[in-house]
């Protein structure tokens, strides 16, 4: 029974919405928990199409136990997608999941890196070259992916997915491919560009059009969870905290624009967000930057 109602939604999630295999994952994960639930309940044999918002009510009463806000608010968010699809095509004749409350979730400010932590970071690779720590094409190799990841606000996935052919070495900016395969071209900046051509010029076996710009020593392209590994190992060397992932660099490129006085739509086209109230985040992180400043400044703050 499962397999016929989900398998139909995740091929639409693929194919039409083009939405990538990591949210395609999450949805999967949202349907399983809630089928599993759904059996352990005693509701399994009740069907889909006869559920009603008491049965969906409990469901996030009994997911509060074992869920942070968060991630129940990210798993009834996948359901509701999910029961609007059948909606759409008849296949139910209303959502479950209609006038079913939920907790609400504190609006978490985004974690980043002062610009002092940040430049912190970014030595890291000459560091360990100069201390033979390491061999020159993994330094280079490792301040690549670092200052691409900061000097053009990519994602991880845009990062290990781009191509030679995809960058304009002229204009210093690249082509990528971001959420819901939406195209922008990310400006790289002036450091970025010049670690990107000594890396090119020294280090890439055959860097033609289709061939990776970040890889592995083999020379073949970098999977997601090497970079996540090879920023864990420079915030340990910079001693900056463990729990900041390699989006927190996109997150203090937002913020550092933000702080310089950079327009929010401008910031908002250059990290590729759909809305701007994604992108509206970063300036209460702004505004809480300008409240220290004031508070340590002002004779009456």
């Amino acid at each position: 029974m499962a397999a016929e109602w989900l398998q139909p939604f995740l091929d639409y999630l693929a194919k039409e919405r083009r939405y990538s295999a990591y949210t395609v994952r999450n949805y999967r994960q949202a349907f399983e928990d809630f089928h599993r639930w759904l059996r352990e309940s005693g509701r399994g044999e009740t069907g889909l199409a006869r559920l009603g918002p008491r049965d969906l009510r409990d469901f996030v009463i009994e997911a509060q136990r074992r869920y942070n806000r968060r991630t129940l608010h990210n798993h009834v968010s996948g359901l509701r997608t999910f029961f609007r699809y059948w909606l759409q095509r008849g296949r139910l004749t209303r959502s479950p999941l209609a006038g079913v409350p939920l907790p609400k979730v504190e609006r978490m400010l985004p974690k980043f890196l002062t610009e002092t932590q940040t430049t912190a970071l970014l030595n890291g690779p000459m560091k360990l070259l100069e201390s033979e720590s390491i061999d020159a094409f993994t330094a280079w190799r490792d301040r690549l992916v670092l200052e691409l990841l900061y000097g053009g606000g990519l994602r991880v996935s845009e990062l290990v997915a781009l191509d030679y052919g995809a960058v304009d070495f002229e204009g210093g900016a690249a082509r990528v491919m971001g959420k819901g395969r939406k195209e922008r071209i990310c400006p790289l900046g002036r450091v970025a560009m010049a670690v990107l051509e000594k890396f090119r010029a020294e280090f890439a076996r055959a860097p033609g059009p289709r061939a990776p710009v970040v890889v592995t020593a083999q020379h073949r392209r970098m999977p997601v969870r090497a970079v996540q590994l090879l920023v864990k190992r420079y915030l340990a060397l910079a001693d900056l905290p463990m729990d900041l992932s390699p989006h927190k660099l996109r997150h203090s490129y937002a913020t550092h624009l933000l702080n310089s006085g950079a327009d929010l739509r401008a910031v908002q086209e250059l990290l590729g967000h759909a809305s701007l109230a994604t992108t509206q985040i970063y300036t209460h992180t702004s505004v809480a930057r300008l409240k220290e400043i004031h508070a340590k400044a002002h004779p009456r703050a």
